[in-house]
């Protein structure tokens, strides 16, 4: 039985095989040959025969890569928005333009209200501003845990007070009735179940890894964690900083990080030093399969 409340925990039943799983990077800020990268982060999921978008980055570069890579938008099954800025929201105008069929699956408290602030400087960070208006019809707000599809999650954060790292990251939700530091109830992680365990692929974890890998854990209590996929938020944290999140995400028993986008050279080198060989870069093309 799937329980869908937040408040509930899933049990997954057992003895069905696993779907077959490949996951390609889209787009990344490390380009590979013909493939261009740019700020921001799109993964591709071939999940058994589903096809689901995470993400569509900060233009619409996710589009000509994909066709590079030989896969046709039209044919994907479903987007997901792992939060609500830009870098990862900017392509779906374009997305929904070339594929007429999939929705875009977000948090209900996704709006354009995500600005970066320090003392008196003010920048938006958000989604298009129009984009909930323009595409309503195809687009889908969730509410605590959601079934995408048979295997594959969507799953919000469940740690209180995460509005203190955003106001340390200067991040803030402003309306013209609001100004609040951002709790990140915008995020989400897209978790498969795979013959490996769960892939959990969040795309900058604002909300912190080792949280991520905690709220999928109390979700899914009876199921191993292979990996987690994505950025780190680690750019501009100090090194110190960064080596106490390595071995925090370490001590958490995950067995691989695949990680690029905002976590950049400098934090990744500093955690390969934790890691070894179970952290892995990412780059535009990279195809991992579970």
């Amino acid at each position: 039985m799937i329980i869908k409340d937040s408040w509930l925990l899933f049990t997954l039943t057992g003895g069905n095989e696993m779907e077959k799983t490949k996951i390609t990077v889209i787009v990344d800020n490390i380009p590979d040959g013909d493939l261009k990268g740019e700020w921001g982060l799109c993964i591709l999921v071939e999940y058994g025969n589903k096809k689901i978008l995470l993400d569509a980055g900060s233009t619409e570069l996710f589009a000509d890569n994909l066709e590079k890579l030989g896969f046709d938008i039209s044919t994907i099954d479903y987007g997901v928005l792992s939060h609500a800025h830009y870098d990862h929201a900017n392509g779906i105008p374009r997305f929904f333009k070339d594929n007429t069929k999939a929705k875009f699956y977000m948090r209900e408290s996704v709006a354009p209200d995500c600005y970066h602030m320090k003392l008196f400087s003010k920048r938006y960070i958000g989604i298009p501003e129009t984009l909930l208006e323009d595409y309503a019809d195809r687009i889908e707000l969730l509410h605590g845990d959601y079934e995408l599809c048979d295997g594959v999650y969507l799953i919000p954060h469940k740690t209180a007070r995460l509005e203190w790292i955003g106001r340390s990251e200067m991040m803030y939700r402003k309306s013209q009735t609001y100004t609040k530091p951002d709790d990140f109830s915008h995020e989400q992680s897209l978790v498969l179940d795979t013959d490996r365990g769960l892939v959990i692929l969040n795309s900058c974890c604002h909300g912190g890894a080792v949280n991520i890998i905690n709220e999928v854990k109390r979700t899914f209590p009876d199921k191993h964690l292979h990996a987690l996929i994505g950025g780190l938020h680690l750019f501009n944290k100090r090194d110190k900083v960064v080596e106490r999140i390595a071995q925090d995400i370490s001590g958490t028993g995950i067995d691989q990080i695949y990680t690029g986008h905002c976590t950049k050279d400098r934090a990744y080198d500093i955690m390969k030093a934790e890691f070894g060989n179970r952290i892995h870069q990412l780059k535009v093309g990279m195809v991992m399969e579970f």
